[in-house]
């Protein structure tokens, strides 16, 4: 909490852990910080700065943080493997916003923790805004929170290898079509291999969840993002002319099918970025989030930026 009673991340620096400021003093900080499920569920975020994290300490860093890195399957952004299980932040261009937002909170199973590694900050702006999902829910109009309350469908439209957004063969990271259906088998999901190889994959997932340890109702959906209006009047107008709703590369409407009314999109997505505070990156600095407690973004930036993020169960 600062100063007014608001939440902000736990920031955890070499003189607050008793440890070095290298990757070597951050290592031995977490092997006796032991377990970091209590920590994490009491902050929601920990901002590890000072401890200059390398690439080369990287891996020893990310075997403490996150014991069971996860893939990025069936995840919807763009992104550049560079490790294992270890990508590029979303690859989206530097002069937009990227929204609020829970890691896969539209997937069937989702990632617990994200950490996130500065590799190079940005000359300028580029901060990783994060928000309470307690605080997201609670500055949304009753009326848009009453109308989500029985869950949103999420739709996608996966090409075969040429297309708008991204193919199925990299959403699931595989070519196999077996191994896709064994996936979504497990998901809950209904899905249909189209004539010209595309695939269509239709999922019904809840808009708010309570966290397993705290018990508190969160905000857990990504309605703004699936939804043309969240990328703005002049963009969605464009889309809803060339193709109907159903048939962009993503769409998500309330769970009985009806469509979400653009202004409701639009007030989600604007007051989650209004109820955010920044991280802003140094080079070395690592953060790691509750991703069922606290949702992400990014902010505009100039110059080179590269932030890893990796995550797990």
């Amino acid at each position: 909490m600062d100063g007014h009673g608001n939440w902000v991340p736990k920031e955890v620096t070499p003189a607050a852990a008793g440890a070095q400021a290298t990757p070597q003093g951050l290592i031995g900080h977490l092997r006796e910080t032991g377990d970091l499920t209590d920590l994490l569920s009491r902050h929601k975020a920990l901002v590890f700065r000072g401890f200059h994290v390398t690439r080369d300490a990287l891996e020893e860093v990310m075997d403490l943080l996150l014991p069971n890195r996860l893939a990025y399957v069936h995840g919807n952004s763009p992104r550049t493997k560079v490790g294992d299980n270890v990508y590029t932040s979303t690859e989206y261009p530097r002069e937009y916003t990227i929204s609020m937002h829970n890691e896969m909170s539209y997937a069937h199973q989702w990632p617990a923790r994200l950490m996130f590694f500065c590799d190079q900050e940005p000359e300028t702006g580029g901060a990783t805004p994060v928000v309470d999902g307690v605080r997201w829910l609670a500055a949304l109009d009753p009326e848009v929170r009453e109308s989500f309350a029985g869950g949103v469908r999420y739709s996608q439209n996966l090409h075969g290898g040429r297309g708008l957004g991204k193919s199925w063969q990299e959403t699931f990271e595989t070519e196999s079509r077996s191994e896709v259906e064994t996936f979504l088998k497990g998901t809950e999901a209904t899905w249909e291999w189209r004539e010209d190889g595309s695939l269509r994959v239709s999922q019904l997932r809840p808009a708010t969840i309570r966290h397993p340890v705290t018990g508190t109702e969160v905000w857990f959906n990504q309605a703004d993002q699936w939804h043309a209006a969240g990328l703005g009047d002049e963009t969605a107008a464009a889309l809803y002319e060339i193709m109907a709703p159903e048939d962009l590369p993503q769409s998500v409407t309330f769970a009985d099918g009806s469509p979400i009314p653009d202004h409701y999109v639009t007030q989600i997505r604007d007051r989650g970025l209004d109820s955010a505070v920044d991280v802003d990156w140094h080079t070395g600095d690592v953060l790691l989030i509750d991703n069922m407690l606290v949702g992400h973004g990014r902010r505009p930036f100039t110059g080179p930026r590269k932030v890893l993020v990796a995550m797990s169960d």
